[in-house]
């Protein structure tokens, strides 16, 4: 893969999403949120890669993952009006079928596009699959820890303005303290909980605070904390000695995992 390569590739994605502009605010808030979101990926995805020191041509194939990880989105939306897979489609197999159809990486060597394309399909997977390969699992790690990065920055400032955000963002789950002592036990328990389990959004945000148990990269760690992204999420919660309980778990969990080199 060269230099001229990406840039066809980058070229292509504008393209593409401009292509699903839309007239109406609503959508094009909903379009540009995922627009957004894919470069902000992109870019998270850049600073890991620099950071656990991968070579120059990996970085091209890093970038190319992190700006067409969501590809699916677009047409998931302009069919569905959602962002939930569970009532439309999965858009991470979805947008490795949407890749190869629209012949995007037809410049590259196989090789490079069955890496490229298991990273879309599996980067939202909740667990990462057996993939038999260290250099596919390697960017699949990447590319789920850039992606974590930047959804809570899109919850974050959610939370913080929920007028003011993309309507798509919302879940549809009812605004309670009450929570699921499933998501409660994952977070003690130190591992992921799942979107499935989440009845109100207050479960919501305890799984997302369980996304801090599947980062790879002790940077993707500290970004996660300079942001600001943990705190904001925590402060939304109710304040209750179970509650201080699990996130004391996870807080020592966090500063652990920032030290790793």
């Amino acid at each position: 893969m060269t230099k001229n390569d990406l840039d066809l590739i980058k070229k292509w994605f504008s393209y593409y999403c401009r292509s699903h502009y839309s007239s109406i605010e609503e959508d094009q808030k909903n379009i540009a949120l995922k627009e957004l979101h894919s470069y902000n990926v992109c870019r998270n995805a850049i600073r890991i890669g620099k950071e656990i020191g991968l070579s120059e041509q990996a970085m091209l194939l890093v970038e190319v993952i992190g700006l067409l990880h969501d590809v699916g989105r677009f047409e998931q939306y302009a069919e569905y009006k959602t962002f939930r897979d569970s009532s439309s489609i999965n858009h991470g197999m979805f947008g490795a079928q949407e890749i190869t159809k629209k012949r995007v990486l037809q410049s590259l060597t196989p090789e490079e596009r069955d890496l490229i394309l298991d990273a879309v399909k599996y980067h939202n997977a909740f667990v990462i699959p057996d993939l038999k390969d260290e250099r596919k699992l390697l960017y699949l790690k990447i590319v789920r820890d850039a992606d974590k990065l930047d959804i809570w920055r899109v919850f974050k400032e959610y939370y913080l303005n929920p007028s003011g955000m993309a309507s798509a963002v919302n879940l549809g789950l009812p605004a309670s303290d009450n929570y699921s002592p499933d998501i409660i036990s994952c977070l003690r328990e130190k591992r992921i909980g799942k979107l499935s389990d989440a009845k109100t959004i207050t479960d919501f945000k305890l799984l997302q605070l369980s996304w801090v148990y599947d980062l790879n990269f002790s940077i993707s760690t500290r970004i996660a904390i300079e942001q600001g992204y943990i705190n904001i999420i925590e402060q939304q919660l109710p304040q209750n000695d179970e509650m201080k309980s699990v996130l004391e778990v996870l807080n020592a969990y966090l500063k652990e995992r920032a030290l790793v080199a």
